[in-house]
């Protein structure tokens, strides 16, 4: 028997279009045109020039030849160049690749060469790294300099700068979306857990449902005053440029993260919203009365990674700021989890608040599934917040996969589940909260840093016989690596700070550890190295300040 709504009832132009959210960057200069789009110290720009600037370098980029499928990385902090490169890139067919800008020259010379980056954004405060990493990249892309005015360093080193290329595109190019939303948009790094890091590559669908899911989840609403604390590089900014285009938002952006820098521009700005890392919150908490400003209402507050201390939570709300907590990965387009508030926490007290807005929470609206199952069986593990599994995820919200590595792909894939690799907890509230990294991941700052990573430079140390690493307890960045090492007998002697000189020779310097501990490492009868008896040392030791 035939279908009788397969009749007749075609997709075509007039009632279908691909999912993409270039298309509300157009629709903000449509509807908000004369509204304030993105502030940067003297700079003020409305969504009307917003959009005629992502427009020229749209077209300045398919004057150069670039187009579809093409890698076009960027080097940068939150400046307006970043936010227009979001969607001028994409819209050129293109594919964005932010980098981390707290990556040594190694690691960015291998995601250039990995990504064939065709081209490169760079802001001039990061030149001294950047010239280094060109040197080692095997192909040599294009560089596009963004020479800030506020830079701390103004070196050159391509053949172009940003505003030069602006003026060779049309600022009434078309803006035309991909006819396919499952189109290749952003390709962005994982932080290297287990080696290389590797490439998430995400699609339009994906953001623009996560972008929209931003703004559901949050109750974010129309014309925003967002402050850009959290780094755009970090999973396309958890989709939140898309997301403050959307809703008709103003951006304030932020070149460098400071309490100071931080309370001026809410006061200033009259900011509404922000996210970022736990280490923000801990700037804002502990910042000095010098350094406060009045704040000029109530400002919303997303944080993810680690949990923040309960200690930080009250101290945010007692200052009067609402924070609520999500969680997600590179893979999932950054929150795909968030704390739904429910009624009945106002008649908690203040203790048993903390203890439930610290988990991780419900699946966004957009993800089709969120679970925590056993990893050989997949199947749920019971809700009693107590027994452990995987938490697992399952929808548009899940990348594409792993650029150029298909066994990591089938293997993250497998089962029609995302495997995160972290374990947790269902509640019976069906909230979901994180236990353990199966991956000893140390979450510092916002950052995942592995700790194989650094043991193996600790292993190259010609006095260290063997290395263990763990998170340590920091008041600051939430946590930081605090390595086990015992030393060789005959080896000449060498002290802490010695050692983490050494690694800070070899390792981006937040990934060096912090504390170093001269200690027999625990092992078992097959000689794995026990880590849960580290850790243990390591909280003992307690928080460093």
């Amino acid at each position: 028997m035939s279908n009788i709504y397969e009749q007749g009832l075609d997709k075509c132009e007039a009632n279908y279009s691909p999912l993409s959210p270039l298309s509300f960057i157009e629709r903000a200069a449509s509807v908000y045109p004369h509204r304030t789009a993105v502030v940067h110290h003297e700079h003020r720009r409305t969504w009307r020039e917003t959009f005629a600037r992502c427009r020229r370098l749209n077209s300045a980029l398919r004057k150069r030849g670039f187009g579809l499928g093409d890698t076009i990385a960027i080097v940068a902090t939150n400046i307006p160049a970043f936010y227009e490169s979001l969607f001028g890139v994409p819209a050129a067919g293109a594919v964005l690749n932010p980098i981390n800008i707290r990556l040594d020259a190694d690691a960015i010379s291998f995601i250039l060469d990995h990504g064939e980056a065709k081209a490169v954004l760079v802001d001039t405060e990061f030149a001294p790294v950047m010239r280094e990493a060109l040197a080692k990249c095997k192909v040599k892309p294009l560089v596009i300099d963004i020479a800030d005015a506020h830079a701390p360093c103004h070196d050159r080193l391509g053949e172009i700068e940003y505003e030069e290329l602006l003026a060779e595109g049309d600022p009434e190019s078309p803006w035309e979306l991909p006819k396919d939303e499952w189109q290749a948009m952003a390709l962005c790094y994982t932080s290297g857990t287990t080696g290389n890091p590797k490439g998430v590559v995400y699609h339009h669908r994906g953001a623009y449902l996560n972008a929209v899911s931003n703004a559901l989840s949050w109750s974010l609403p129309l014309n925003p005053v967002y402050l850009w604390t959290l780094p755009m590089f970090h999973c396309c900014g958890w989709c939140f440029p898309w997301t403050i285009a959307m809703q008709g938002g103003t951006n304030i952006c932020l070149r460098r993260i400071s309490a100071p820098n931080i309370y001026n521009a809410l006061a200033d700005e009259k900011v509404t919203h922000f996210c970022g890392a736990p280490i923000v919150l801990n700037f804002i908490v502990h910042a000095s009365a010098s350094e406060k400003r009045p704040l000029p209402g109530p400002v919303q507050v997303m944080t993810a990674g680690a949990a923040p201390p309960a200690a930080i939570m009250d101290g945010m709300e007692d200052a009067g700021f609402k924070v609520i907590h999500t969680y997600g990965l590179t893979e999932t387009y950054g929150p795909a989890v968030f704390g739904a508030p429910q009624d009945e926490w106002a008649s908690m007290t203040r203790e048993e608040r903390a203890a439930v807005k610290i988990r991780q929470g419900v699946r966004y609206p957009v993800l089709q599934d969120l679970d925590v199952l056993d990893p050989d069986t997949l199947q749920p593990v019971p809700r009693d917040g107590e027994t452990i599994g995987e938490i697992m995820f399952k929808g548009n919200v899940v990348m594409r996969g792993y650029l150029k590595n298909e066994t990591a792909t089938n293997e993250s894939l497998g089962g029609g589940w995302f495997h995160s690799g972290d374990l947790g907890v269902m509640h019976p509230e069906n909230y979901i909260q994180i236990k353990d990294r199966s991956k000893d991941i140390i979450i510092s700052g916002g950052e995942n840093i592995s700790s194989i990573e650094v043991e193996e430079v600790l292993y190259k140390h010609p006095s260290v016989l063997e290395a263990a690493v763990v998170a340590r307890p920091d008041e600051k960045w939430g946590e930081t690596p605090c390595a086990f090492v015992w030393l060789k007998p005959d080896a000449a002697a060498v002290s802490a700070e010695e050692l983490i000189k050494y690694c800070r020779q070899h390792l981006a310097h937040f990934k060096s550890p912090k504390t170093v501990v001269f200690h027999e490492l625990p092992k078992t009868s097959t000689g794995k190295i026990q880590k849960f008896k580290l850790r243990k040392i390591a909280d003992e030791l307690g928080s460093l300040t």
